[in-house]
């Protein structure tokens, strides 16, 4: 069993076949499937993702960072309208991101407050979103952790000092695609993280790993992310699966 502990299947890129690329990712394994929200736009197609496979796909609430713009306070209150209504894996997912824009850098540290307050309030986790941004996003989670919060850095590309960083503040490290490219980088510093710290993710449909780089990611390729954490850790990969879906599940249903 593998699970993909961050995947957008409730993308419009699979509004043409998103019941096959299920089963392609069922039959491949990958049981669970937990979807990280972006805005108040994409509420509504995660839900229905996560009411038409109810043991299979876990619905997550957040405010993207690259979606905060003037409007955020606005749009918090609406997220946070359906966060009363439903119930959700996660916060997420939420964040920092410096690399496009920094016009609303400020904004963007308000609204990763106000959802890791939402998240310590219910017990939940949050995946984390950064880029450009390493630095001040783990500072805030150090500054709120007071043993209550728990979560994951989604899509980590960072160093082994950096991995490091993030595990001792609790958190787990996000490990998808890029750890399959020829010149990813990841390599080494997978080579010093402990298995017992990583999640596998795809962030489907970005970021498919090789040999489909370049293409639209899904969930059924997590055995070959898993494949690549095996062939560097010099482990089963059948091994990687069993640790990193009992990371997964530890995260994400501790609250139940």
């Amino acid at each position: 069993m593998f699970i993909d502990s961050h995947t957008h299947l409730f993308d419009t890129a699979f509004d043409q076949d998103r019941a096959e690329t299920m089963s392609r990712a069922l039959d491949a394994g990958v049981l669970r499937m937990y979807l990280p929200n972006i805005d108040v736009q994409t509420v509504d197609a995660m839900l229905l993702m996560a009411d038409t496979w109810p043991e299979h796909c876990f619905p997550m609430l957040g405010l993207h960072p690259c979606s905060v713009k003037e409007d955020y306070r606005e749009v918090l209150a609406a997220l946070y309208e359906r966060f009363e209504a439903h119930r959700f894996a996660a916060i997420g997912e939420i964040g920092l991101d410096y690399h496009w824009d920094t016009a609303f850098k400020e904004e963007q540290k308000v609204a990763f407050q106000q959802q890791i307050d939402w998240a310590k309030k219910r017990g939940l986790p949050i995946a984390i979103h950064t880029r450009d941004s390493f630095e001040d996003a783990l500072a805030m989670v150090e500054a709120n952790q007071d043993g209550s919060l728990s979560g994951v850095f989604h899509c980590f590309t960072g160093s082994a000092e950096e991995a490091r960083r993030v595990v001792d503040t609790g958190f787990y490290i996000g490990i998808g695609g890029i750890a399959t490219f020829k010149n990813g980088g990841l390599a080494p510093v997978l080579q010093q993280m402990s298995l017992s710290h990583i999640l596998l993710e795809t962030d489907a449909p970005y970021l498919a790993p090789a040999p489909h780089r370049g293409k639209r990611n899904e969930s059924a390729y997590i055995p070959l992310i898993a494949q690549k954490v095996a062939e560097v850790k010099e482990v089963s990969v059948a091994q990687v699966a069993e640790i990193t879906t009992k990371n997964a599940l530890n995260l994400f249903d501790k609250n139940k």
